[in-house]
């Protein structure tokens, strides 16, 4: 009757190295190359005889390993720092990065098992509460920010405004008073703020066409700090504005 002989599968040299030590109880910084070799040569006679298509991977490792051995045998190399090297330096730091990809395997396959088992219900919240808004407190929000501040920086920029007037083309033709809508602006702030999160004061005035526009903007901004959808802050004196949402 044939004997039938069943191996155990390894991942590759490095994994079937692993349990030889732990196997073997040896420490890891100071392998004993000679009883390492010999069980290793004899797991891979074994799997020669079964599955030749992988034993090539496996047969690397024994010519290192062997390489090893006979370096143990000669005499110590010493480095330019008159350290010895020892011949399984390199083996041993390919072991531990090994072991630790492999620990971190099973971590992420114990967490994705876990992960499996765990169910999150849809939110559902009543109307109401999704209507709630928070009462404005309207003197933490303009802490710092005075009314003189926003005149200054109205005023700079109305004279920025001033300056790129071309003082001869201005005067061609007659301009058509526009109608400029508040609630215009105001949805139009939002609508920067939703897309940017941020926006500068002085680039918000910067941007409209005319006088009308950028006291209507100015307005805008003012009635949109009062109903407490918007915060601007200020770091120092004469910076510019930053407006954000509240």
């Amino acid at each position: 009757m044939e004997l039938e002989v069943r191996l155990q599968v390894y991942e590759g040299p490095l994994d079937l190295l692993l349990h030889l030590i732990d196997k073997n109880k040896i420490n890891i910084y100071d392998i004993n190359i000679v009883e390492i070799t010999s069980q290793y040569l004899e797991y891979v006679s074994l799997m020669r005889q079964h599955d030749l298509e992988v034993v090539s991977e496996f047969m690397v490792m024994a010519a290192t390993l062997l390489d090893i051995k006979a370096k143990m045998l000669l005499p110590k190399e010493v480095n330019e720092e008159g350290e010895e090297i020892d011949p399984r330096q390199e083996l041993v730091e390919q072991l531990l990065e090994y072991k630790m990809y492999k620990y971190a395997s099973y971590e992420l396959r114990d967490r994705y098992s876990y992960a499996e088992t765990a169910f999150f219900r849809k939110q559902e919240l009543p109307e109401e509460v999704k209507k709630y808004e928070a009462p404005v407190d309207l003197e933490a929000l303009l802490d710092g920010v005075t009314l003189r501040k926003l005149n200054d920086v109205f005023k700079d920029v109305m004279k920025r405004k001033e300056d790129k007037i071309d003082p001869i083309r201005s005067k061609f033709g007659q301009i058509e008073r526009e109608e400029v809508s508040l609630t215009e602006k105001m949805d139009f702030i939002i609508a920067r703020l939703k897309s940017t999160h941020t926006v500068r004061f002085f680039s918000l005035l910067d941007s409209e066409q005319s006088k009308m526009h950028t006291i209507m903007s100015f307005l805008a901004v003012l009635e949109l700090m009062k109903e407490g959808k918007i915060v601007i802050v200020q770091e120092n004196i004469f910076d510019d504005i930053v407006i954000e949402a509240a």
